[in-house]
């Protein structure tokens, strides 16, 4: 699964889910209230990531994360994916023209973090370096529809992550119309403060 372009403790599993699956979790996620104080709709499950503290405070529990979502969990306790069930998950929506900017996941959250995409293939870019004058080094990566992304090590600590703001992205040496991507992010909150 692992690449030699990509970041050290990356992986991606294409077809994760089957087709009808990622309907059904579509269907139930639109089920459930959308709120907007990004500059995307979100669903905060589990725990809630305070944005303009950076944290997750003992306050911030939401409480168990949806059934729709329990069948996901389990199988990502694998020791190959995250090795115990996630008890966070952020939901994220991407209609097309929209991105998230570079980042790291705070290390309020656990060593692994797994981002399952529903919908819509992206361009996932992955940048190190760059800081006090040296050189960056940039990698993209194609997530296809229905793939699992998993950040674990140098992959989730060293490398930022971000998706452009575009249209469209290119792919296989073709520029690909961008649908509407939904990604379900789980991760796990080992200690939250006070």
């Amino acid at each position: 699964m692992h690449d030699v372009a990509t970041p050290e403790g990356l992986s991606l599993h294409p077809e994760w889910i089957a087709a009808v699956d990622e309907t059904r979790l579509l269907d139930a996620i639109d089920g459930a209230p959308w709120q907007g104080e990004l500059k995307r709709r979100v669903q905060h499950y589990g725990w809630r990531y305070d944005y303009k503290a950076r944290a997750v405070r003992a306050q911030d529990y939401l409480g168990p994360l949806p059934a729709w979502s329990l069948a996901l969990a389990r199988r990502l306790a694998d020791p190959e994916l995250m090795g115990r069930e996630p008890d966070q998950l952020i939901v994220n929506e991407y209609t097309p023209g929209q991105g998230i900017s570079q980042h790291v996941d705070r290390p309020v959250f656990g060593p692994v973090i797994v981002s399952l995409s529903l919908g819509s293939a992206c361009v996932m870019k992955f940048t190190r370096g760059g800081a006090r004058g040296s050189a960056v080094d940039a990698r993209e990566l194609v997530l296809p529809r229905r793939s699992l992304l998993v950040l674990r090590g140098p992959a989730r600590s060293d490398w930022r992550h971000a998706i452009p703001a575009r249209q469209g992205d290119p792919i296989d040496g073709r520029r690909v119309p961008r649908a509407r991507r939904v990604s379900l992010t789980f991760r796990t909150v080992p200690t939250p403060t006070r």
